[in-house]
């Protein structure tokens, strides 16, 4: 089973009705047709950029994406506000460590956008992305879990 499938089969996943993803970069655990498929089922968010601040919105299909900053494919339409409603998170990020520590690119989008969620975090990563220990600033908000392959922290 790989990284994706692990998240599928997860407990919370399967549970979960609002989900916050993420448009992969080249770099990172690709999810495009992963975000397509389940939009079908559950209602996938997607974050966007507006000027230096994250913003949510809802993913419709593929035919609703234009790209934003850093060439990452964002949906349109109205922002999301009711985070409370979102039941996981699914992040990326540069490196995890195994206490669920993440380092991101260094412009701070998920620093602002994860403590104002209550939501279940799973950061996703490939297994070289996966550290013994990343340095973290007391701002830094912990992943409850992170998958890189078959296997979970």
């Amino acid at each position: 089973m790989d990284i994706l499938g692990t998240l599928e089969s997860h407990p919370v996943f399967r549970s979960s009705n609002t989900i916050l993803l993420y448009h992969s970069m080249k770099d990172e655990v690709y999810t495009h047709t992963f975000i397509e498929k389940w939009s079908k089922r559950k209602h996938i968010l997607l974050p966007v950029i507006q000027g230096d601040e994250p913003a949510i919105r809802s993913y419709r299909d593929s035919n609703g994406l234009t790209t934003g900053a850093y060439g990452i494919k964002e949906p349109t339409g109205a922002v999301f506000h009711d985070y409370a409603r979102i039941d996981l998170a699914v992040v990326p990020g540069v490196a995890f460590d195994t206490s669920g520590s993440r380092l991101g690119r260094g412009k701070g989008y998920y620093d602002k956008l994860l403590p104002e969620l209550t939501a279940y975090k799973i950061g996703i990563c490939f297994p070289f992305q996966l550290l013994d220990e990343i340095p973290t600033e007391e701002f830094d908000i912990r992943m409850d879990e992170v998958i890189f392959n078959r296997k979970r922290y």
